[in-house]
């Protein structure tokens, strides 16, 4: 998908619900899978059992929301890696029965990262949309769906805000890049919020933007490790 995407930029009707067909393995894996729960655990609320809903909506809703929020957040060398690399590794500390499912991704994905702040290669849709699907399928298989949902709060934030300004105004977000800083003078997306009225380097945004992602995925670890070192 990410590769059609780069070679047809593919428009969003088609990008937000492809990602479905690469779910089907998940569902699958997760009906077969005995230890499965088709329950999610929500502060305040309690416990919301879906039953068989869980894997014919819950399931595809979290590969599609995953995917296409984390290829919203990008265009900047470092931030379609940095910020899903802290996810992961957040979701690696509240499994650590799992964590070597992900360790050699991890480590491949760090070098990425590396060489894709300093501008020496780009992931592209196709590694935007590889890193989405790899977050929401260790989420469902580690049963960690609370964590990746108040870990991608930002991501979410974003989407919202840009696919709202879109249809209320049908005006996109854009940065002015004088050679050396960014900057705008909307805030209709998480990047045009920190670089309102604020030139910034991309550097500087990456850095802010992965912070903040860091306090969340910090926020969903210490909800959840209490009861992750129970089981």
């Amino acid at each position: 998908m990410g590769l059609l995407d780069d070679w047809m930029n593919l428009k969003w009707r088609y990008k937000a619900f492809m990602p479905l067909i690469a779910a089907l393995p998940l569902i699958y894996f997760a009906m077969e899978n005995p230890l499965t729960r088709t329950s999610i655990s929500l502060p305040l609320i309690g416990m919301i059992q879906f039953g068989s809903v869980y894997y014919f909506l819950i399931i595809p809703l979290i590969v599609m929301i995953v995917t296409n929020t984390v290829n919203q957040l990008g265009g900047l060398n470092g931030l379609e890696t940095v910020c899903p690399a802290i996810i992961v590794i957040g979701l690696m500390i509240l499994s650590q029965s799992y964590m070597v499912l992900m360790l050699g991704p991890l480590l491949l994905w760090l070098a990425l990262a590396a060489l894709n702040v300093q501008g020496k290669i780009f992931v592209g849709n196709a590694g935007s949309f590889a890193i989405g699907m790899t977050v929401a399928s260790f989420a469902v298989i580690t049963d960690l769906k609370l964590s990746l949902l108040i870990s991608i709060l930002p991501y979410i934030f974003n989407s919202a805000l840009i696919l709202l300004t879109i249809f209320l105004t049908r005006k996109r977000a854009e940065v002015s890049f004088d050679g050396k800083k960014l900057v705008s003078d909307h805030r209709r997306s998480l990047v045009t919020l920190v670089t309102y009225h604020r030139p910034l380097t991309e550097r500087q945004v990456v850095a802010i933007i992965s912070l903040l992602i860091a306090v969340f995925v910090s926020v969903a670890v210490l909800i959840d490790l209490p009861w992750a070192l129970l089981t």
